[in-house]
Formats: C-alpha cells, sequence, structure tokens
C-alpha cells in the first residue's frame, strides 16, 4: 500500500505545472450547488467512497509490495510522499478557512474561489523549489536515480496544492459526492497505470512512481470542471479576500500542519534514518493500520462544514455524537486486525512482511485514538478556535520527533510506531481536556450508549434496504 494512499489526510493528488488557475476563467452557466443530503447520508456516501477507495488501494499495495519487494517498495515511497507531504505542510490554512467563509459569507464567493486557488498555486511553486534543494540532504541513504527522481516529482506540487483548495471549494459548498468522485478518481488512475507497466513487464520502483505522479492529473481536470460548475460568476483577484482568508486560514495553519505532520512526519523521519528495505516494510503495515480511518474521516471530512456557524451546544452535540460512532466501527475493526494481522501480510503482502506485525498492532490503536482527535478538533475549528487547537496539537506532536529520533535507531520500525502511538495519546489528552477550558463547554460524551449503536445499526439498515425503517 503505498504511502500516498492515505487518504487521511483529506488531500490527494499531482501532476504537472502547466496552470492557470488564477486568471479569471470563463463564466460558466448559471448553477446552483445541490446540498448533498443530510449529515449521516452524506457520511454513509463518504464511508462507501472510502471503502472504494481502500479496495483500490489494496490491489496498488499489493501488486506493488509484491513485484517490488521491500527494498523496491522503500524506494518507491521515498520518490512518491514528497509533493503530498509538501503541498499539506504549506496550504496555510487556506483549504479550512474557504470552508468556513463559503459558510459564512456565500455572497463572496468568486472572490474566494479566485483568490483560494491564487494562493495555493503561488505556495505549491515556493515549496517545488525549496523541496528540490532540501530532498538531496534528506535522501543520503537512498541511490542518485532515487534522489533526481524525487526532485523531477516535484513539479507535481502545484497540482496537488491546487486540488485541495479544490475539494475544499467542493466540500464547502455541500458537493461531497463530487469529492468524494476525485479522491477514487486517483486510485483508480494509479491502479490502471500500475497494471499497464506489469502487463509490459516494465513495472519498477521507477515506472511505479510514475504512474502514481501521474494519476494527479485526470484529478485535476475533474476537480477544475466540478468547481466551475458551482461558480455561477466571473472569478476576480482581491486584496481584502486574500487577507481574510489568510486571518482565519493562519490560526487554522497549524491543525492543518499539525495534521499533515501526525500522518506522516513518522514516514519522513523513517527514510532517513532506516535502510529501504525496513522502510519498504514500515509502509506496508502504516498503509494497512490507516484503512482503519476510513469511517473517521468520512465524519470529519462532513462534520466541520455541517457544524460551522451552529450555536456552541450544536457543535459539541455533533462532535462527541461523531466520535462515539465512528470509534465503535473503528475500534470493532482495529480488534479484527490485530488478531489477523500476521496472516493478512503473509497473505497480501508476502512473507517478508510478516517481522513487522508488532509494528502493525500498535500502528492499529494509533489510528483509533488519532482519528478521535481529529474529530475532536473540529469543534475547535467551527467555533473559530483554530488557534488555540493547533498549539494543543502542537504540544503532543512535539513530543514525537525528539521520541522517534531515540526510539527509532534503537527499535527500528517497532520504535517508530511506539514514539507515533505515544504522541498521539498526548494530543488526545490536550485536546479533550481543553473544551472546558478554552470552549467553555463540558468535556464530550465518548462513552458510547444505546442510542450510539441504533443509529449505526438504522443507518446499515437503511443501505441495505432503503425502504426499511427500524
Amino acid at each position: 500500500m503505498a504511502i500516498v494512499d492515505k487518504g487521511v489526510m483529506r488531500r490527494m493528488s499531482t501532476a504537472q505545472i502547466d496552470i492557470a488557475v488564477p486568471v479569471p476563467l470563463p463564466e460558466a452557466a448559471p448553477q446552483t450547488a445541490r446540498p448533498s443530503g443530510g449529515g449521516a447520508q452524506a457520511v454513509v456516501h463518504s464511508v462507501a467512497s472510502r471503502v472504494a477507495i481502500l479496495a483500490l488501494n489494496a490491489f496498488t499495495g499489493i501488486l506493488t509490495a509484491r513485484t517490488l519487494q521491500p527494498a523496491g517498495r522503500g524506494q518507491l515511497a521515498a520518490m512518491i510522499i514528497w509533493p503530498l507531504f509538501l503541498a499539506s505542510a504549506t496550504t496555510l490554512g487556506i483549504p479550512s478557512s474557504l470552508i468556513y467563509h463559503l459558510r459564512h459569507r456565500a455572497r463572496d464567493r468568486s472572490e474566494l474561489f479566485a483568490n483560494g486557488f491564487a494562493m495555493s498555486l503561488a505556495l505549491g511553486i515556493l515549496a517545488t523549489i525549496s523541496g528540490f534543494f532540501f530532498l538531496p540532504y534528506w535522501l543520503h541513504r537512498y541511490p542518485g536515480p532515487v534522489i533526481h527522481a524525487a526532485q523531477l516529482f516535484l513539479l507535481t506540487l502545484p497540482l496537488c496544492s491546487t486540488t485541495l483548495v479544490g475539494r475544499a471549494i467542493l466540500e464547502g459548498s455541500d458537493e461531497f459526492s463530487t469529492s468524494n468522485a476525485i479522491q477514487i478518481l486517483t486510485p483508480l488512475a494509479t491502479l490502471l497505470a500500475l497494471l499497464a507497466f506489469w502487463a509490459v513487464h516494465h513495472l519498477n520502483a521507477f515506472t511505479a512512481a510514475i504512474a502514481y505522479v501521474a494519476s494527479a492529473l485526470p484529478t485535476f481536470i475533474l476537480m477544475s470542471a466540478r468547481v466551475r460548475r458551482v461558480s455561477n460568476t466571473r472569478w476576480r483577484l482581491s486584496l481584502d479576500a486574500c487577507k481574510r482568508l489568510l486571518h482565519y486560514g493562519v490560526r487554522s495553519y497549524g491543525i492543518d500542519i499539525l495534521g499533515t505532520l501526525a500522518l506522516q512526519v513518522d514516514q519522513v523521519l523513517v527514510i532517513s534514518l532506516l535502510t529501504p528495505s525496513a522502510m519498504g516494510a514500515y509502509v506496508v503495515v502504516l498503509s494497512l493500520s490507516r484503512m482503519l480511518s476510513v469511517f473517521q474521516n468520512a465524519v470529519v471530512m462532513v462534520l466541520f462544514p455541517k457544524a460551522a456557524g451552529q450555536p456552541p451546544e450544536k457543535v459539541l452535540q455533533l462532535t462527541e455524537r461523531s466520535t462515539r460512532i465512528s470509534a465503535l466501527i473503528t475500534i470493532s475493526c482495529g480488534a479484527l486486525v490485530c488478531l489477523t494481522g500476521p496472516y493478512l501480510l503473509a497473505l497480501l503482502y508476502g512473507s517478508e512482511y510478516v517481522a513487522a506485525a508488532g509494528a502493525l498492532r500498535i500502528l492499529v490503536l494509533e489510528a483509533i485514538i488519532s482519528g478521535a482527535v481529529f474529530t475532536l478538533a473540529q469543534a475547535f475549528m467551527a467555533l473559530a478556535k483554530p488557534g488555540i487547537v493547533t498549539i494543543l496539537q502542537g504540544l503532543g506532536l512535539a513530543l514525537s520527533i525528539p521520541l522517534m529520533l531515540w526510539l527509532i535507531p534503537t527499535m527500528g520500525v517497532i520504535g517508530a510506531a511506539t514514539a507515533l502511538l505515544l504522541s498521539t495519546v498526548a494530543r488526545f489528552l490536550f485536546v479533550y481536556f481543553g473544551f472546558p477550558i478554552f470552549l467553555r463547554t463540558q468535556r464530550p460524551k465518548l462513552s458510547p450508549g444505546k442510542d450510539d449503536f441504533l443509529s449505526i445499526w438504522n443507518l446499515v439498515c437503511q443501505q441495505l434496504r432503503p425502504e426499511f425503517k427500524p
């Protein structure tokens, strides 16, 4: 399973630079964004799309893991992680700011769209230039061709940055189904390209990397077409709109970058501290554990747009209920993965990866807690307290870097997983106990009740038999 397949990160994609997003687009036919229905229904649709994504990622992961073996899989990760990581780390909070302002200032849609894209494109280009000079120092354990390929693939970074903004616009406009379709298209295009290389017996670390980064182009095209459909006026640049986006964005930027680091800082450090073979094994177990985030990510995708603009009592109610239900599902799936982990690794990826089963169990627990943290953090975002949750998350995440630098050299893959778990537990405690202190609300009730189990049962019944009324 590839590093870039973690959709946790509400982010995906990349490919070429020849785009002209900041210039005014031809005026599209007037069309109003169509709400995707209630929050529960939107979550179900998001879960369904993520199940499809997981299935596609499973095929790509199995194909690359078995064909490339751990060393080749590690080289592939070293080449493809950077566009997504750097794009997510240099957003300045613009995607979150767009969702927030689209809920509060719908009349300024055209200005928000244009300036959001313009700033994301500029940030993507700057990140590309910086990464080009940074990578040779960080990838010193890898052969020269791998380093040069990683630098070349950075050209896809601006597309990744603008796609993040495009998805935020769609989600802020209640176009959740379209956002889900965009996310499905990326692994689908990747799988088709990988199968094409495999069919002609030319699948190696470099051609696999090409398959991953090239899949961003159709994703970007689909995103651009759909964004134009929800915009019914000519776009225009505005300094005031930039300031407005940055005012909220910079304050929420911390949670964006901390979310990125929480998911990827371990991989970035592992790339530098472990051999390609160990890196390949770690990537496989990490990707398998991240499958558990499917429901929590779907909840977060819908929760923030739905909660933004609601009174504090309603935000707390939405947040705690979403956290409980998503955690219940994730824990159930996590227990199954822990029990069958070694068999899954041997059956799907090969016996070379079974040695990392211990790390898989640790990462499963970390994925459950991390999903709860991300869901709880949306309450701070919806109540215009992004700076507070950024500080709380930062305190917990700050522990991970020294822990990894200490544990990875001595414990290898197990050390990386343990450091990530300890950091995530700290982040959960900071956010959970921050509700009464900073939001002036009671702490969320996270103990599941009868109503939570009934809600899950009702959702399942409605999807299996829409006419069924429990």
